[in-house]
């Protein structure tokens, strides 16, 4: 194999293509990214559960396939000047230059890496911004406990041309709904997908303006734009019914500066040891924030808010308020309870029903 490549398309190429590899391979092939040079360089990374594979320009002296150390070939393009890069092969070797540096690399064998599985049939597009905002508004409510591998997933549910994303760890839900266009105007169906990867997927599809969305049975999903895809399996399990989560009504609103309310949270969690709570009274025209207990540190700060309804005392995790705060999309922050023992719900100030509902749960022993 022989080519020359530009560094910047070829670093960022490897980069994407490297999120794949495993951490602890269960065989030394796993650890390794393919590089197929044809009319385009194609490279590709898999460890059975997730693939990846990326394409770029590349100008092809004498074509063929190799298998090199994945994280090494990352680090080496990172670190390289802005300027071409050539690959050659020779044996079991593969020499890459590029300007005054000069790197050797040992050859995998490539006859013994896995097949990459088939990209599913395509299910729709929709736009890559709107997609990586609407995952990073959700990903933070998914569990992370291994134990309850159901939670650690994202619950993409499909109805139509309505695209809706689930999330919950049990102690808060986060819900985001937008438009997405389907290959089939009666699609319909629901899954279930790893968080981890949605998350890494959607930051590194946005080069795209669209991204494609490929669904295979009920055992694959493959997103695709901006001449990369990747692939990953579902996870399986019975998903909770977080209908029953959201408040049919409320008795009280807030509304406050949203960057003004998170900045406060995070003044008066200081004093909060670890997994006890801030503590929210409201009142009308503002809103008293506490933390800490009466022998231990203390810290109160009062702010301005428009508040509706009877006066309210609620307490939260502050970490879990923090995330709520900073996944809304407007300055305004509103906050809907019906007691201080049921779940609230924080979602941005719309004049229509808001895309993004952020439900959480109170801590009730808090004084």
């Amino acid at each position: 194999m022989k080519l020359q490549v530009e560094r910047d398309q070829l670093a960022d190429a490897v980069a994407w293509t490297a999120r794949a590899l495993p951490t602890r391979p269960t065989a030394p092939v796993l650890a390794g990214m393919r590089l197929h040079a044809g009319t385009e360089l194609t490279l590709s990374t898999f460890d059975y559960e997730v693939s990846a594979q990326a394409s770029v320009p590349v100008t092809t002296d004498e074509e063929g396939t190799i298998l090199v150390s994945g994280r090494l070939l990352a680090e080496i393009t990172r670190s390289l000047p802005a300027k071409p890069v050539s690959l050659v092969t020779d044996g079991t070797r593969a020499t890459l230059k590029c300007s005054s540096a000069t790197f050797t690399l040992v050859l995998l064998p490539e006859e013994e890496y896995p097949t990459l599985p088939e990209m599913p049939p395509l299910a729709g597009t929709v736009g890559s911004d709107a997609l990586a905002s609407a995952i990073s508004q959700v990903a933070v409510a998914a569990g992370r406990d291994d134990t309850l591998p159901v939670l650690t997933g994202v619950r993409i549910e499909i109805v139509g041309d309505t695209l809706t994303l689930i999330a919950t760890d049990r102690y808060r839900l986060a819900i985001r709904e937008l438009r997405w266009n389907p290959a089939r105007p009666d699609f319909d169906t629901a899954v279930l997908v790893p968080a981890r990867v949605l998350g890494e997927t959607a930051r590194a599809l946005t080069s795209g303006a669209e991204v494609s969305i490929s669904l295979g049975g009920d055992s694959l999903i493959g997103f695709a734009g901006a001449g990369r895809q990747t692939t990953t399996r579902l996870l399986s399990g019975e998903y909770p019914k977080t209908q029953s989560l959201l408040p049919a009504q409320f008795n009280a609103t807030a509304e406050l500066a949203a960057g003004s309310f998170a900045e406060a949270v995070k003044r008066v969690a200081l004093v909060a040891e670890r997994n006890t709570p801030v503590r929210l009274a409201f009142s009308p025209g503002q809103l008293v924030l506490e933390a800490g207990a009466s022998e231990e540190a203390q810290a109160v700060e009062v702010l301005e808010t428009a508040f509706e309804g009877d006066d309210l005392q609620i307490a939260f995790n502050p970490q879990y308020l923090l995330d709520g705060i900073g996944a809304i999309d407007t300055d305004i922050a509103r906050i809907s309870f019906t007691s201080p023992t049921k779940p609230a719900v924080i979602s941005g100030k719309s004049e229509r029903e808001p895309d993004y509902r952020y439900v959480l749960m109170p801590i009730r022993s808090a004084g």
